[in-house]
């Protein structure tokens, strides 16, 4: 074969392989509704002010706060502040299964099951006591705890 035909199709393939390499690595969109996605429904309202003390968020530099105390029952909301998905799950990456509750979507019922998009959230309501680590199933690295009481 000419060099010339070896060279255009050692370049076609890098450049393939390069594009499936870059697409890997941020995990297609996944719609959710426009503000926030329920993990379990809460059976009463919290005030406003709980609300605001419940909410984690989650920036390009993980969750914050990293640990947050909730009673028994609460409803925790994290929202997307980061410029890339979030998808709340209990550790342990990637089975999410430490939280007791099963029937989501890969362990646990304490999982977003889908990427919540940027400026979006998904809230789930504690009903089991202890202490309960997570993460971002995007980027396990990042990590938080919730301490139900």
């Amino acid at each position: 074969m000419d060099k010339k035909v070896i060279a255009v199709i050692v370049l076609v393939v890098i450049a393939v392989g390069g594009y499936f390499l870059i697409k890997g690595q941020y995990p297609a969109a996944v719609q959710t509704p426009a503000t926030e996605q329920s993990g379990t429904e809460a059976t009463t309202q919290p005030s406003s002010a709980t609300q605001a003390e419940n909410t984690v968020r989650y920036t390009d530099s993980g969750f914050t706060p990293s640990t947050l105390n909730v009673k028994k029952g609460e409803t925790v909301i994290f929202k997307n502040e980061s410029g890339q998905g979030m998808w709340t799950a209990s550790a342990l990456h990637p089975t999410h299964r430490l939280y007791p509750t099963t029937g989501g979507c890969l362990g646990s019922t304490f999982d977003a099951c889908a990427g919540i998009q940027p400026g979006n959230s998904w809230s789930f309501e504690f009903d089991v006591a202890g202490t309960w680590k997570y993460h971002n199933h995007l980027n396990p690295a990042h990590t938080g705890t919730i301490v139900v009481e």
